[in-house]
């Protein structure tokens, strides 16, 4: 966002000055003039606009248009703006010769087509520099409109390694040892492959990554590729997400391929990524993505379907209301981490629930 930013400013400041030059200079004003005698010819004589408001306008299209075109996932959709944008600055022309002001339109038309073109071609070379990280890296790993926004250059991603600040979801179809000892290999394969495809589908369209989806559960990253503030409370949303599906899903079966829904864990902290050597894959590293396959697990032993560690809900304590369940140990055995179930989202939850919580 910051860079995109900096960037249509860079842009307006250059197309602003060309544009204002050639408006000082009187380089269009050979072309402008036969505009001009049919203003005169339709309303009468006018007086010039101000100076003040023509530099104005000039550095506000330029700024607008370079934004507007960089940070557009739809940018074939801002070509047609462009046009829409000359034809109102010729209608306000024509406005303005009604109370006797001529408004000269081709410095605006101008700056509007350099900042557009500007756009255009810092997407170009930014896109050329994102070149060595092959976006086919992320087909299937990120919805299509994050894969958009990451061609775009919205989500800016260079392929260094560098450490993320994520949350992890790991989801598990919850009786799926349950179906392995009483129903045959092929019923527990088409179950866990239905789950998984559904899951992966649920968690990619909530915004994450996903690192992994296979026989032993779906594993997913919200931070990254792009960096997010909220990011544990997407987490918990999407995992209220998954639990809500399959329950659906299960209630609606007619015992026929019935599972018992979903189990969720959900994991905040560091984690490090990096494109691996040959650029096939991406190489994650860190403590959440355990941890989360631990709280995914442990709901068979506490009856829950969501279980949360200490850092998610630290992040997302004031979106949620959540009760503590008990410790699991860490990473190494002489790690504690206290887990949380989340009961609802704050805007959903009833007075009461808040209030206990608040109390």
């Amino acid at each position: 966002m910051k860079r995109s930013l900096l960037f249509a400013g860079i842009i307006a400041v250059a197309v602003a000055a060309v544009a204002s030059i050639s408006y000082a200079g009187g380089w269009l004003a050979g072309v402008e003039l036969p505009l001009r005698n049919w203003m005169v010819k339709l309303n009468g004589p006018a007086r010039d606009l101000s100076n003040i408001w023509q530099y104005s306008l000039i550095t506000l299209l330029g700024f607008a248009t370079a934004w507007i075109t960089i940070t557009s996932a739809r940018r074939h959709g801002i070509a047609l703006l462009v046009l829409a944008v000359i034809a109102e600055l010729l209608t306000l022309t024509w406005v303005l010769s009604l109370y006797h002001i001529f408004f000269a339109p081709l410095s605006c038309i101008l700056a509007v087509i350099l900042g557009y073109g500007g756009a255009l071609l810092y997407l170009v070379i930014a896109g050329r520099k994102r070149a060595g990280i092959p976006l086919s890296l992320f087909n299937g790993k990120l919805s299509s409109t994050q894969i958009t926004r990451l061609r775009a250059g919205e989500v800016e991603f260079d392929g260094n390694p560098r450490a993320f600040e994520t949350s992890v979801v790991v989801c598990d179809l919850a009786n799926k040892y349950d179906l392995a000892d009483t129903d045959e290999p092929g019923v527990v394969a088409k179950a866990s492959e239905r789950f998984t495809a559904r899951a992966a589908e649920l968690l990619r369209d909530a915004g994450a990554y996903l690192h992994a989806a296979d026989g032993e559960g779906v594993v997913a990253v919200f931070g990254f590729p792009g960096a997010l503030e909220d990011h544990a409370e997407k987490a918990v949303r999407a995992a209220f997400d998954l639990a809500r599906a399959f329950a659906e899903n299960s209630s609606g079966s007619n015992g026929q391929d019935a599972t018992a829904g979903a189990h969720v864990g959900v994991s905040s902290g560091s984690m490090i990524t990096a494109p691996t050597e040959e650029k096939q894959d991406i190489f994650v590293l860190g403590e959440p993505i355990e941890l989360a396959r631990r709280f995914c697990v442990a709901n068979r032993f506490y009856g829950s379907q969501i279980l949360i560690g200490p850092r998610t809900f630290e992040l997302a304590n004031n979106a949620i209301v959540a009760r503590p369940i008990d410790f699991l140990s860490g990473v190494n055995a002489q790690e504690r981490h206290e887990i949380y179930e989340p009961l609802a989202f704050t805007a959903d939850a009833p007075s009461e629930l808040v209030a206990r919580r608040d109390s």
